[in-house]
């Protein structure tokens, strides 16, 4: 037993299954300090000298703060995979979203849509902004879309405020009163690796290594299938 605060920086992409392994991995007499933004937020806090016991983002991040000698090499472990995926309000009918010509098809035939705002560093807005460049309908999506701080997507959609969300599919499938329709289809898919690693100057190496140990165990594996994302 390593008592301890262990603090934490993670994207909000783990917050529904964080949320629920908290009490699980306290009882081993160590607590959790954790603060959540969106993946580009908390680059940009780290990068201006920010650190945790322990970074939960995504693998090529971890590995870019790894390199720039901001996490203790060796210690990045890789916990679930997510994409980024369509979702609408349960029971509304299933849309199509099987080639690229008929996602942008549905696009443009949506009423109004939500995905995180770029601008926020929400790394499933940024990629969706970029899947929208490609698809050649950014302009025509602008008058009906709704952007959002981070994970809000999904709660607009089970809202009826929007009729389409697009979101990591952890994000969306915890969301009661929403459906997961789908990744992005073909070569718009996006896989994205969540890992864990140890902050340069963390304090309680120990009890920090307890923590990713845990994330990475079974329990957690089938916590996170249980919020949408694939234990690795």
């Amino acid at each position: 037993m390593h008592i301890g605060e262990v603090t934490v920086l993670s994207t909000v992409a783990l917050t529904p299954a964080l949320d629920e392994l908290v009490p699980s991995y306290e009882k081993s007499g160590n607590r959790l300090m954790i603060i959540y933004n969106t993946i580009g937020e908390l680059k940009k806090r780290i990068d201006n000298g920010d650190t945790a016991d322990v970074i939960i983002l995504s693998r090529q991040i971890l590995n870019k703060l790894e390199a720039q000698r901001k996490l203790i090499s060796g210690s990045i472990v890789n916990i679930g995979i997510s994409y980024v995926a369509v979702g609408i309000r349960a029971g509304a009918r299933l849309p199509d979203i099987s080639t690229q010509e008929k996602l942008k098809e549905t696009l443009l035939a949506a009423k109004s849509i939500s995905y995180a705002d770029p601008a926020k560093g929400g790394a499933s807005g940024v990629y969706f902004a970029g899947v929208l460049d490609r698809l050649g309908i950014s302009d025509q999506m602008k008058a009906k879309t709704v952007l959002v701080p981070n994970a809000q997507a999904g709660e607009l959609v089970a809202g009826g405020q929007v009729e389409i969300g697009v979101a990591q599919a952890c994000e969306i499938a915890v969301v009661p009163g929403t459906r997961v329709v789908g990744p992005l289809p073909g070569d718009l898919n996006s896989r994205m690796i969540f890992s864990a690693g140890m902050g340069s100057n963390c304090r309680i190496p120990r009890a920090a290594e307890s923590l990713i140990e845990f994330m990475a165990s079974p329990v957690a594996a089938a916590v996170l299938k249980s919020k949408g994302m694939d234990p690795v």
